[in-house]
């Protein structure tokens, strides 16, 4: 197989340079980046059509677009829609190999469908691969019923092919993948441990973010080290117009942002701080849950035309800590922090190349205090150092190429403390080195493919494969219809120990995969359509199989101190999904369907994993009410999950103090049997979750209230089953929430 992609890959970028080559002198570019005309945040995923040509394209998640290959010597109508903003007309010359380099400003204004509408029938479907690709703004974020707090990550289980196991963690599993599969980036820094209050919303502020681009699989060579999906999060830069803020309250903490203006760029500083844990109690079935945490972001943005022309340097930071202290001496105490600084630098240049170079250092700390209970204590750790430099290129043909290159010193730290009090460190330290190349041929208007492959230079620990070759192809033949498919490998070097059996889990150490065990690989094929029937409404259909042919898992078996505490298991997942959504300026509404196997082998045993649900659904409606108010309701139905039943239990005769003057029966102690390995299913889950937002505009402040109603008819979902007792525990029952936020 890889002797014939290289060729293949070698044939297709000779034929492009060529191509260029011959039109280069016929054509010219159009760049440009789109922005609120209120702060100068960039829009993006703004929709840029050429008026005479019926073309257009999208910004990425920077608000950056290029046009090649537009017929030269000519005047061109531009024009620029994104939702929630008036379109905008910009007449603009193109001239023969020259870059026309623009910068759009849209006013923000209501929902305005028909003026979409007016830029006409159909824009030429951009015919760049995308496969199990979502973009989420953060106006749909707000829009999603909140359990405490609006959050990014739980926003993501109203997707096909995205499970999770129950309310009190937005942990989430996705397309049968392990949760411990999922790369977690904001603004290309990784984020180890994302959650706050034990995993039951984001430490990511989600008023610092621009945009969300969540892959489901079959994403591109230039994202790696993840085997399920990938999450990347932007982040904005900061009002440059002037100085602003907001500031809100919830049942659950008090935060605040601060943006604006710097000489030659602009800030933002966000502080979120937990003031109460009552709440908490509804979601742990009114147990005590003291946690206390925080966080904080920031980032400043530099840029100037006599200092390296045509760049942005951006410094940014992230911290956050999740404190778990119990009142009982006999409750260990937990902990959770994250420490992630960047520093990034994108440039363009003359032409149609840019450079996007960063150095990141990310860690991630996680212990156990003992205190007076029976659990030992433990810590995990791990420093993350990464520099990485990515290039992109736009020919006049159309055609793009990406290419990188990355550095990372992994170093993981494992305390332990056995029976005896010995402490030991179980942890590992390595360097690791990743490139890619990537070949988009753009120039045929119908089709577009999306070739590359990922090189593992240098392992941390684990061996691998040194190639990660990925196709993605799209084929559009007419501009309402797009088939698409994409196949690739996929390796990740990191993994979390957890188990499965745990309920909750409040110590997922991360390590490095040792070298007795290969790494993490899997295996993607993605078949789909998008079909557009109208500007406001679409269906997208996909159906995958993914070939998970080794990862790690924690050994449920261990005995004795020799046995190891990671297996290798493998296991397959395979099923399909369906989403239709229709915008309009009276409502939105989406739905989302899949069906889904999963499968999981250890030791020759295969299983279905805690997290496999047969059917999912998601049905998702906002209405546009007059007075600015707004309202959404989210109903969601799935399958129950597998869970391994308790059968009953047996009298053991214990003999480990046999010489001591005992009777017979105070030696006995009930053991616990079950029946086959999660060969037993929950009762299904569903509930309705309800939203009320209204926003009042004053002359000096903008307030926004919203009531959340969650769990509306109050449906007993089970948790799970107590295995001393045998009791039911549910999860979250009827929970009414609010939040209120004032805009300066």
């Amino acid at each position: 197989m890889i002797p014939k992609l290289k060729l293949f890959l070698l044939v297709t970028v000779c034929l492009s340079f060529f191509h260029a080559g011959l039109h280069a002198q016929e054509n010219g570019t159009i760049r440009g980046i789109v922005r609120d005309s209120t702060s100068q945040e960039v829009l993006p995923f703004s929709t840029v059509m050429i008026k005479e040509l019926g073309t257009g394209t999208s910004t990425n998640n920077r608000g950056y677009f290029v046009i090649t290959s537009v017929p030269a010597n000519r005047s061109y109508t531009v024009i620029v829609s994104y939702i929630g903003f008036k379109s905008k007309q910009v007449t603009v010359k193109v001239v023969a190999d020259k870059v026309t380099d623009l910068e759009i400003f849209l006013i923000p204004s209501k929902i305005q469908l028909q003026e979409i509408e007016q830029v006409g029938q159909f824009v030429k479907a951009e015919n760049t691969p995308s496969v199990s690709t979502t973009t989420i703004s953060a106006k749909e974020l707000n829009s999603i019923p909140k359990g405490v707090e609006t959050d990014v990550l739980r926003s993501l289980v109203t997707l096909p092919g995205v499970q999770s196991t129950g309310d009190v963690s937005a942990k989430f599993n996705v397309r049968g993948g392990e949760n411990n599969q999922n790369l977690i980036m904001l603004d290309g820094m990784p984020i180890y441990y994302p959650f706050h209050a034990i995993g039951l919303f984001s430490v990511v502020d989600p008023d610092v973010i621009s945009s969300v681009e969540f892959f489901r699989g079959g994403y591109p060579s230039n994202y790696g080290r993840a085997l399920s999906s990938v999450l990347k999060i932007v982040t904005k830069e900061g009002n440059k117009n002037r100085f602003a803020g907001n500031f809100s309250a919830s049942l659950l903490s008090l935060k605040g942002l601060i943006e604006g203006p710097i000489p030659n760029g602009s800030f933002y500083f966000s502080g979120r701080k937990s003031t109460s844990n009552n709440i908490l109690k509804k979601f742990v079935d009114q147990n005590e849950l003291p946690v206390e945490f925080y966080d904080a972001s920031l980032k400043l943005n530099f840029s100037h035309p006599s200092f390296f022309a045509g760049s942005k340097f951006t410094l940014q930071g992230l911290f956050s800590e999740d404190n778990l202290n119990f009142s009982k001496p006999t409750d260990p105490d937990y902990r959770w922090s994250n420490k992630i600084l960047g520093l990034k630098i994108f440039s363009v240049g003359t032409d149609a190349l840019t450079l996007d170079f960063g150095i990141v250092y990310s860690q991630y700390i996680n212990s156990i205090s003992q205190k007076q209970s029976t659990i030992k204590p433990k810590e995990n750790e791990i420093d993350d150092f990464t520099i990485s430099t990515d290039f992109s290129y736009t020919m006049s043909s159309k055609d793009e190429i990406n290419l990188g290159i990355d550095l990372k010193y992994l170093k993981t730290k494992l305390f332990l403390e056995n029976r005896f009090g010995f402490r030991s460190d179980v942890g590992a330290s390595g360097l690791s080195s990743n490139a890619y190349v990537g070949y988009k041929f753009l120039q045929i208007s119908d089709i577009g493919i999306d070739l590359g492959t990922r090189f593992n230079i240098a392992s941390a620990a684990a061996k691998g494969d040194f190639f990660e070759p990925r196709i993605n192809v799209s084929y559009s033949p007419i501009p309402q219809l797009i088939f698409k498919a994409a196949s690739g490998i996929y390796q990740q070097d990191i993994t979390t120990i957890s188990d499965e059996r745990e309920v909750l889990s409040l110590f997922d150490p991360v390590i490095i995969i040792p070298e007795e065990l290969p790494k993490s690989k899997a295996v993607h094929h993605i078949v789909g359509m998008t079909l557009k029937l109208t500007t406001a409404f679409s269906i997208e259909t996909e159906g995958y199989y993914k070939n998970i042919i080794s990862a790690p898992t924690y050994n449920e078996e261990k005995v004795l101190f020799s046995d190891p505490d990671l297996l290798e298991s493998k296991g397959e997942a395979y099923g399909g999904e369906i989403q239709t959504k229709y915008r309009s300026n009276l409502f939105d509404f989406s739905t989302s369907y899949s069906i889904n196997w999963a499968f999981k082998e250890v030791n020759g045993i295969k299983y279905a994993p805690r997290f496999d649900s047969r059917h999912n659904l998601n049905l998702s409606f906002t209405l546009h009410l007059p007075a600015d108010f707004e309202f959404s309701a989210n109903w969601v139905y799935n399958s129950g999950h597998p869970f391994t039943k308790q059968l009953g239990y047996y009298q053991k005769l214990s003999l480990d103090n046999f010489l001591d003057d005992y009777r017979t029966y105070q030696l006995l102690f009930p053991v616990r049997y079950f029946d086959l390995k999660n060969s037993s299913v929950l009762p299904d889950y569903h509930r309705l979750d309800l939203i009320l937002s209204k926003t009042l505009n004053l002359s000096f402040v903008n307030l926004h209230f919203d009531i959340s109603a969650i769990n509306t008819y109050n449906r007993k979902n089970i948790f799970y089953f107590d295995q001393t007792s045998g009791e039911r525990v549910n999860m979250l029952p009827f929970l009414l929430t609010g939040t209120i936020k004032a805009e300066l």
